[in-house]
């Protein structure tokens, strides 16, 4: 027992943004924190969600214990569909996360068979050999805890997403006395979100936007149309809140926003004045200064309701010149052609569109720390080893040159997706790694897998387009009945004349095969693959997808 070690290994999220996942394992235990996705690059033609390469959790699957989740933002629990239908494990969350894990586990049909446990900051619970209590943090959404957890070698502290929000607007506020006292009794590691870490200074409290909302609200004589991320609690709050000092009532249009209200409303986080509320179809029933639509889509998202309102094909939200549109969010790195073209789109309804540019006055803040939060609590913990996560590379490394220069902590080790940390109470050091990466998933389905080779043809597809080489063969003579017919799509330089001497290639191809050749379809058509390859490279220096075909008659 002496001498077992804790593994702490990061299974997503180290080295990107999004997908957060990580496993701690000790001896014949393993506990997950979060389970999330990551939204496509642009080069993943056609892939819906990224989630984490859970092999390590399948291969030990008698092992796993539980899922644990922090707050219930989709990087954080997207991917949980996915590892849910290769693992049956207890999911544990706070009572608002897991009312969003519940919707997603209706929708992929898993809710019945999945055991959910709720879980409440200072109230600990046993999973193995591990002791895990929530502490509150706040957050840009509602209900988040990071996770101290007491293992056989020590207390390890996981932050989750955080920020300090000593006045947030539910009155429930970060917890600094009990990390404190956490800090008193000693923390071997601590795992802290470095999202913000180029940020200096501290990150506004949710609050701080209510002064330049309360003015917009003020100044806008028409239809109001306010867009915040759907899980933005906090921020919906404060629009209904201004709504009706503003004497205007509120639709709230889009399928996320309205979900998310309800759940809000449900659990009281939202307390709606009584018909402060209408039906979207009420809209047109009142003047436009008394309305303010409550709309989902910031990110520009194609089908959302903001994307729709914005070229006027929404059935309730018609946005009139001389409405304004407030986007409450930030532009997330990869969005802007899609936000920018619908922001284009508002222009062109005339519309008032104020978004944060630097330039509209703090309409949006941030829910993560900056660096004198990270370094407060680094201070407060003060812990002996520093394993900075969630972010790409330079900001891991970054974060743990901030904790190494506080002097606060005796080592900050920066891991990537796969490595192997191991820990006792002396001493932390990588130990190899294991499989560790990205599944693509098509169309949101668990069970639409891309796989690496079907991005690269997609990619190859949509850069030299294809070409079918059809050739007819006699079933009985194996005879091939009539010249080769050539097909292309997207494959630029495909003239007449070089289809007609692409036909002379393949009919010269069959020409030189032996019978037994031709009788193997597998043979002849890669044979025909290779040879018309070569000459459309040499000829056009382009490399289509060939794919020859084989009618049978």
């Amino acid at each position: 027992m002496a001498d077992a070690k804790l593994q702490i290994i990061p299974l997503g999220g180290l080295g990107e943004f999004g997908m957060n996942c990580l496993a701690i394992r000790f001896k014949d235990d393993i506990i997950v924190i979060d389970a999330g996705l990551m939204f496509p690059e642009t080069e993943l033609l056609g892939v819906d969600i990224v989630v984490p390469d859970i092999t390590y959790l399948v291969e030990n699957r008698e092992l796993v214990r539980g899922i644990i989740l922090t707050h219930g933002h989709e990087d954080h629990i997207g991917g949980l569909p996915w590892i849910l239908s290769e693992l049956n494990v207890p999911v544990y969350g706070t009572e608002f996360t897991l009312a969003y894990v519940e919707g997603k586990l209706e929708e992929h049909k898993l809710l019945d068979e999945t055991e959910l446990i709720e879980i409440a900051p200072g109230a600990k619970f046993s999973i193995g050999p591990f002791t895990v209590e929530p502490i509150r943090v706040t957050h840009s959404l509602v209900d988040c805890v990071a996770l101290a957890i007491d293992t056989p070698v020590g207390v390890i502290v996981h932050t989750g997403d955080f920020k300090i929000d000593l006045s947030p607007p539910d009155g429930k506020a970060f917890d600094l006395h009990r990390f404190a006292e956490y800090g008193q009794r000693g923390v071997l590691a601590l795992l802290q979100d470095s999202t913000n870490v180029d940020r200096p200074g501290y990150t506004p409290s949710e609050w701080a936007v209510k002064p330049r909302l309360d003015e917009l609200f003020s100044r806008t004589k028409k239809k109001l149309f306010f867009s915040c991320f759907s899980s933005s609690i906090y921020r919906i709050r404060i629009a209904i809140d201004l709504a009706h000092t503003h004497g205007r009532k509120v639709a709230i249009v889009g399928r996320s926003m309205v979900e998310s209200s309800e759940i809000a409303q449900d659990l009281g986080y939202l307390d709606v004045p009584p018909g402060l509320i209408i039906h979207p179809g009420q809209i047109a029933d009142y003047d436009p200064e008394e309305v303010m639509v409550l709309i989902s889509g910031t990110q520009g998202e194609p089908m959302s309701a903001l994307s729709r309102a914005a070229v006027d094909n929404h059935k309730h939200a018609r946005i009139l010149p001389g409405d304004t549109v407030v986007l409450s969010s930030r532009v997330i790195p990869g969005n802007e052609k899609s936000i920018f073209r619908v922001i284009d789109h508002l222009y062109r309804r005339d519309a008032q569109v104020i978004f944060d540019d630097g330039a509209s006055g703090l309409i949006h803040v941030s829910g993560h720390a900056s660096q004198e939060e990270q370094r407060l609590m680094i201070n407060l913990l003060r812990p002996k080893f520093f394993i900075p996560v969630h972010g790409d590379y330079r900001h891991l490394k970054k974060h743990a040159e901030i904790a190494q220069n506080m002097g606060a902590v005796e080592l900050a080790l920066v891991i990537e997706n796969g490595d192997i940390l191991e820990l006792d109470k002396d001493d932390a050091r990588k130990m190899g790694k294991i499989t560790a990466g990205r599944v693509c998933i098509d169309s949101g389905s668990t069970a639409d897998v891309v796989e690496d080779l079907v991005i690269r043809d997609r990619r190859h597809l949509s850069e030299d387009g294809f070409v079918l080489p059809i050739l007819t063969i006699n079933k009985l003579s194996g005879k091939v009945e009539r010249l080769p017919e050539i097909v292309s799509r997207g494959f630029v330089g495909a003239d007449q004349e070089l289809m007609e001497a692409a036909r002379g290639v393949v009919s010269h191809t069959l020409e030189n095969s032996s019978d037994e050749e031709k009788a193997d379809y597998g043979v002849i058509k890669e044979k025909i693959r290779i040879d018309l390859k070569r000459y459309i490279q040499k000829n056009t220096s382009r490399r289509p997808l060939i794919m020859p075909v084989i009618l049978e008659i």
